[in-house]
Parts: structure tokens; C-alpha cells; sequence
């Protein structure tokens, strides 16, 4: 994400006027609310986080229906690893296999506006590659299990 300016939280609470204006004059029409008690959060406003929605909707769209034609795959498919270097560790069809969940993992986090989906997706698939990049976990991956139980797994596990 490229710079966003950045106010503590309780500046906006004390001098909300001042701080708006801080928003409306800052480049990308945001503010970073830096908090000392919990995440920080991003104040914008609503048209333009609708209209980041939308544009996220569709170019999630646009993935998914270049997905489903060949060329439009095979493009997508080279772009793979500009954006993911770790794919050249996986298998070709691990590779297919990932881009077809994350543009669908995609295509649904943008239909509910919650992007959170993505994150599991991406990590799993990287620690895959982990595992194929690394002959020692790929050998421990693969290695059959010795065959003790070791009983049930606790719920909260």
C-alpha cells in the first residue's frame, strides 16, 4: 500500500474538523487513525471505499472469466509468478490449481466485501511451495507415518 497519512486516533476524537480537513487534503483521500489500544483504522470516505469496492468487484470478474478460456488462463498463468515469485516451486498443475482458487476464492471475498479469504489461500499454496522448494520437508512431507495413534484431537486445537 503506498504511503497514507497517519494521525493518532485521538486527534481526530479532539479536533475533528482540523483532521477531516487533513483527509480531504491528503493524496489518496485517507487517513491512518494510529491507535495505541487496538488496530489502527483507515478513515475515507464512503464513495470512495464504495467505488474501491466496485473496482475490486470487477476486476475479480475480469479474472474469473479470463480463467475460463484458455488464452485468457495462459495469460493469467505467465503473470503467476510476478506477482507470486514461490509458483516456480510447484508442480505445473499445482500452479493451474492455485490461480483456479485464488481467482474463485477471489471472485467470492469481492461478492461479500471482505478480502480476508485471500490471505489462508495465498499462505497455504506458498507453504506448498515451501515444502517442494525444501527436499527435506518435501521428504518429511512424504515419509508414511509410523502408524501410532496418538489418540483425539482436542476441539480447541
Amino acid at each position: 500500500m503506498s504511503a497514507t497519512t497517519a494521525v493518532p486516533f485521538s486527534q481526530l476524537v479532539q479536533h475533528p474538523k482540523p483532521t477531516v480537513a487533513k483527509l480531504e487534503a491528503s493524496p489518496r483521500r485517507r487517513l491512518r487513525l494510529d491507535r495505541r489500544d487496538g488496530d489502527d483504522l483507515i478513515l475515507e470516505s464512503a464513495a470512495r471505499a464504495e467505488a474501491e469496492d466496485e473496482a475490486l468487484s470487477m476486476a475479480s470478474r475480469l479474472f474469473f472469466s479470463l480463467v475460463k478460456n484458455d488464452d485468457g488462463a495462459r495469460a493469467l498463468l505467465m503473470a503467476l509468478p510476478d506477482v507470486f515469485p514461490w509458483v516456480q516451486f510447484l508442480p505445473t498443475e499445482d500452479v493451474r490449481a492455485f490461480l483456479a482458487e485464488l481467482v474463485k476464492t477471489l471472485r467470492g471475498a469481492a461478492d461479500l466485501g471482505n478480502m480476508a479469504p485471500l490471505e489462508p489461500v495465498v499462505a497455504a499454496w506458498k507453504a506448498t511451495a515451501e515444502i517442494y522448494a525444501d527436499p527435506e520437508l518435501r521428504k518429511a512431507a512424504i515419509t508414511p507415518l509410523d502408524g501410532t495413534d496418538y489418540g483425539e484431537v482436542p476441539e480447541d486445537c
